[in-house]
């Protein structure tokens, strides 16, 4: 077996992989992570990573570990389409052109149990009955498959889905008095679960994505903690409705609460994903996202991911019973949505760019009298920080224009019915009129735009070309006007 690698950081471990050295990284199989200096993501997870090559550094797979400075080596962040920060691939076999992207926990045990599974043999095989009992008894769940050719199409399907779930332990087996042991005929794949949550053995097909789906289901404890451990099975589980539920652990009176979720988890495993946020531990970096204080615990939410649709439970009582009702209510679509939304400030109108909440938006942005163009922004990011002055001075410009309203609006506190906001700052321009429409989006500002959008001049030029199209015949300008 030819070697492998994944890299971050600098020590006798690590190599650096510009990219005259990149063959290096093209072996047999080899990560690595493209990362910026100025990262505060690629900083965390720096130490991790340094750590996973220590405990790599001899082992007996070859796997080795590189970093890239995206930064530096733009071509290779060109080729290998990064655009956000930190990324870890892996190349096997020398194969430049299909690297894997990394799917594991970004922790040093997480990073060396994906690269162990990727390089080597995804699943243990059992050769007689100690061994199967063994090893059905060493993890919570564990998987088996049961093939009479362990070359087959089947078995190599079941090798595959075997490679992907790194955080569950598969095994293996032609062996004739294992199918007998356990009841099964050949090509059978068996789930099996300790008795912590009733024990069970689940005997399932093998069409392959519905296999995938019923292990990663059946492998997550049916009330995940948010950790940055846990956060990848969270968001990889293909769950798209969460139910979370924000307390503080060290409370004895909180405690007893998470009883009751527990309790109401089971009947929705596969539909509602249950998720502990502990406010006075990671978890307080949720806490934002859904316009909450550490004090306002317990409460709880449910959030669709795919709409961003956020619901709040209308009680305070958190028994089983009314956890349940609250989930099957939302799922029903009997509760309505929950939008985020400041206060309106008192002077919210005095200055040249208009301060927009959730609370007064409509009112503003749907003014059938006013050309509005607003930015949504994100007080902590740093392209929004660089475009303020030039919004200003937009604000500036048209502050005599009594049927032009140049507005800003905090997304990150404030939440507009039908309007998902996934970039920072993203713009919008609401024209006057009866229909409600957006006729210019501009998402994800950062400075690199096809018009130069830092320039105030680029940004007026667009005001006035939505304005009044016949004013420019600007193809570009006319593909942003309709959107």
């Amino acid at each position: 077996m030819g070697q492998a690698g994944l890299c971050c950081g600098a020590g006798a471990s690590l190599c650096e992989a510009p990219c005259s050295t990149l063959a290096v990284l093209t072996c047999s199989a080899c990560p690595f992570l493209t990362d910026a200096p100025w990262c505060g993501h690629c900083q965390a997870l720096a130490p991790e990573f340094t750590r996973a090559a220590g405990i790599l550094k001899n082992d007996s797979m070859g796997l080795r570990l590189a970093k890239v400075d995206a930064i530096e080596e733009t071509d290779l962040s060109a080729e290998f389409g990064v655009t956000a920060y930190p990324v870890l691939k892996l190349f096997r076999d020398g194969n430049r052109t299909h690297p894997i992207d990394f799917t594991g926990t970004r922790d040093a045990e997480g990073i060396v149990r994906w690269m162990r599974r990727k390089a080597g043999p995804s699943t243990e095989l059992l050769q007689d009955e100690a061994s199967a009992q063994e090893f059905i008894a060493s993890q919570d769940v564990v998987v088996v498959g049961f093939f009479k050719d362990l070359q087959s199409k089947a078995a190599q399907g079941f090798y595959e889905i075997a490679s992907d779930a790194v955080d569950v332990t598969f095994g293996v087996s032609n062996r004739t008095e294992l199918f007998q042991k356990y009841s099964v005929t050949p090509d059978t794949v068996c789930l099996f679960k300790k008795v912590r949550e009733g024990g069970a053995r689940h005997q399932l097909g093998l069409n392959k994505e519905e296999l995938s789906r019923f292990i990663v289901l059946h492998s997550l404890e049916l009330v995940m903690e948010f950790t940055s451990q846990n956060s990848p099975k969270i968001f990889g589980a293909k769950i798209l409705n969460h139910l979370l539920l924000f307390i503080n652990k060290t409370l004895e009176a909180h405690q007893e609460i998470l009883g009751s979720f527990q309790a109401a988890a089971p009947p929705f495993r596969g539909q509602v994903l249950f998720v502990l946020i502990d406010v006075n531990g990671e978890g307080a970096q949720v806490l934002q996202y859904f316009g909450l204080k550490s004090h306002e615990a317990p409460t709880m939410r449910f959030i669709n991911i795919e709409t961003n649709r956020k619901y709040r439970m209308a009680t305070d009582e958190f028994t089983s019973q009314a956890v349940g009702s609250f989930a099957q209510a939302v799922l029903d679509g009997k509760v309505q949505p929950h939008f985020m939304s400041e206060e309106v400030p008192e002077d919210w109108d005095k200055h040249p760019v208009k301060i927009l909440v959730g609370k007064n938006f409509e009112q503003v942005a749907y003014d059938e009298t006013k050309n509005v163009f607003v930015k949504f922004y994100a007080p902590w990011c740093t392209h929004c920080k660089e475009m303020a002055p030039v919004w200003e001075a937009l604000g500036e410009k048209y502050k005599d224009h009594e049927n032009i309203i140049i507005a800003k609006l905090d997304a990150t506190a404030n939440e507009i019915m039908n309007l998902t906001i996934r970039g920072y700052p993203t713009l919008h321009y609401f024209p006057a009129g009866p229909d409600r429409k957006v006729l210019l989006r501009l998402p994800g500002w950062d400075g690199k735009g096809p018009l130069g959008w830092g320039c105030t001049w680029a940004l007026i030029w667009t005001l006035r070309a939505a304005l009044v199209p016949q004013l420019t015949q600007d193809a570009e300008l006319k593909g942003f006007r309709e959107g």
